[in-house]
């Protein structure tokens, strides 16, 4: 799911699908209390996303409580009603490495 993917043809799940991988090849598995969104380029840096407030939402929904993003998309964080959020622990990534390190157990 490189940078400059078409639109729509998946790029936000570049850090699940990579995590998936990873896991696989590691022999580790994925901590299944989180969840995680952002597109990655090549060379593995985590880049911001679209929709940001409605995976949120979709996340708290069943139950998620520990959500991993791209750093460039706390703005769009912020911007959220603090309340639709509260109890999730976001955690903020810039490159794949960061991201593994959180999601393999």
């Amino acid at each position: 799911m490189p940078e400059g993917a078409t639109p729509k043809d998946g790029p936000s799940a570049g850090v699940t699908i990579l995590t998936a991988l990873s896991s696989l090849a590691r022999n580790r598995s994925v901590k299944n209390d989180l969840a995680m969104t952002g597109e990655i380029t090549l060379r593995g840096k985590v880049l911001p996303v679209g929709g940001i407030k409605e995976k949120l939402l979709a996340a708290k929904r069943i139950g998620i409580k520990k959500v991993i993003l791209s750093l460039h998309n706390k703005n769009d964080v912020h911007k959220i009603n603090s309340s639709y959020i509260q109890g999730m622990d976001i955690h903020y990534v810039d490159t794949m490495e960061q991201v593994l390190s959180q999601a393999l157990a």
